[in-house]
């Protein structure tokens, strides 16, 4: 697992509150979906590389 690094966010009341209520949707802490939806974001512009292929992938099931 890559290391976690603490940063403070501000971040307006508005759409902390509308991330929460997206978080319990989920089931996941507001910390987790924050990170979800950046890495999300992050990858889909091509930011993020890419995560290393399953080691399964591939072999006959």
């Amino acid at each position: 697992m890559s290391e976690k690094k603490a940063y403070p966010l501000r971040i307006n009341a508005e759409v902390l509150a509308a991330a929460q209520r997206w978080a319990d949707d989920e089931l996941r802490s507001l910390n987790a979906q924050i990170e979800y939806v950046l890495r999300e974001s992050l990858r889909k512009a091509g930011r993020l590389p890419k995560a290393p292929a399953d080691k399964h992938e591939g072999e006959a099931k």
